[in-house]
């Protein structure tokens, strides 16, 4: 068989699983990368590689072996400067070499939004040290928000509202940074009425939106997201039009999960950026005709997206968490989720299949349909809620 496009997904978590699902549909081969074996995408792929992305030298050799069309970044933590090296050798960056650079970090994306394209966002400084924090938060004031430049899934973030917390939260970014870089981000926290992540897919025929998605957080990591989210037409144009404006300038074709805050006067400030499927938009996975994964395989290997609709008024995900550190365990209450599916409201679950729980680590989701995003947000709690995690 001759397969449509050969593969390389750098990280093979759960959205690299659903994208690799998604990508064999379409008749790629798949070659899922990890530092760890048994990875969630490692399980649907056709071949793997175990090794740190942040390997220079294992990233280089893992290209050059297998020789791909399309190189996939789905994490932050990469050797971005292999990915230049490797693309000025003619392979094919998703979405390009310079937009994993500038996404990688948050400082880099910022500066771009802020300096180079006059996007809104917060004020904010950098600091590698506690000092440069203290002088940063005299600067802003409190409160405040501090993360690492380089996060996953938000770990890492505090918010700030006392200076005797200060210390505390620097520490903690510290502590859950990705990479090898010792650097945070130091901003205005946002008095925010509610934030979205709008799904943008940059094809060779143009730009494509998919309604709002709502997301509530927890320690800086998502704990259920919902589709549409209710916003007024003139806030949803100007998200698109910034949205726009930076797909636009970090160029190549995929989908990009681009975060906003809106605050009661209806401003839209920019939060952050991944040129890559989102965690909030898993909710796609039981709302839209093509979910997020499908997108992003169809950009990327050049094929249609005529139309992106909703297939229900509303949809929701809820994130089902481990509570330790085990590599024996079980998962329980599947067909008790299931079957709260009815004709208010259809239920999905999807286990994420990692080999190990920590603290705080998603292991499943649950999606939900209904009649509005309240609906859809209380029985895909409901389902999520159901599924439990037995340890052995």
């Amino acid at each position: 068989m001759t397969f449509s496009k050969k593969i390389l997904i750098l990280g093979s978590g759960e959205l690299g699983r659903e994208f690799t699902i998604s990508a064999k549909r379409l008749g790629a081969y798949v070659i899922a990368c990890d530092a760890y074996s048994g990875a969630p995408a490692m399980q649907v792929a056709d071949e793997s590689e175990i090794f740190s992305m942040l390997d220079g030298d294992r990233l280089r050799a893992a290209i050059e072996k297998h020789s791909p069309d399309l190189i996939v970044p789905e994490i932050e933590a990469i050797r971005t400067e292999i990915l230049v090296e490797m693309e000025d050798k003619g392979y094919n960056i998703v979405p390009s070499a310079r937009a994993a650079q500038l996404t990688m970090n948050r400082d880099a994306i910022r500066d771009v939004a802020a300096q180079e394209l006059g996007l809104a966002t917060s004020r904010y400084h950098y600091a590698e040290s506690f000092s440069e924090v203290q002088a940063a938060a005299s600067d802003i004031g409190l409160p405040l928000v501090i993360k690492p430049v380089m996060s996953s899934s938000g770990k890492g973030q505090t918010k700030v509202d006392n200076i005797d917390a200060l210390e505390t939260a620097w520490t903690y970014a510290v502590d859950n940074m990705r990479g090898d870089r010792a650097r945070a981000i130091v901003e205005q926290f946002i008095d925010f009425d509610y934030e979205i992540t709008l799904l943008t897919v940059r094809t060779r025929d143009g730009i494509l939106f998919c309604p709002p998605i709502g997301h509530r957080q927890e320690r800086g990591d998502y704990m259920e997201s919902w589709q549409p989210a209710a916003m007024s037409k003139d806030a949803l144009a100007t998200a698109q039009a910034m949205a726009r404006k930076v797909v636009d300038n970090l160029g190549g074709y995929s989908i990009f999960g681009v975060e906003f805050f809106v605050t009661k006067d209806a401003e839209v400030i920019f939060s952050e950026l991944s040129p890559r499927p989102h965690d909030t938009g898993m909710v796609t996975l039981i709302g839209q005709n093509l979910t997020e994964f499908d997108l992003h395989a169809r950009a990327i290997m050049g094929l249609p997206i005529p139309h992106i609709a909703l297939t229900a008024p509303a949809s929701a995900s809820a994130v089902v968490l481990a509570d330790r550190n085990s590599e024996s365990f079980t998962f329980s209450g599947i067909a008790d989720a299931l079957a709260l599916g009815s004709k208010e409201g259809e239920v999905d679950v999807r286990i994420f299949c990692k080999p190990v729980t920590r603290p705080f680590r998603r292991m499943a989701v649950a999606l939900a349909t209904g009649d509005d995003t309240n609906a859809a947000r209380r029985l895909a709690k409901r389902a999520a809620d159901a599924v439990g995690i037995i340890y052995d």
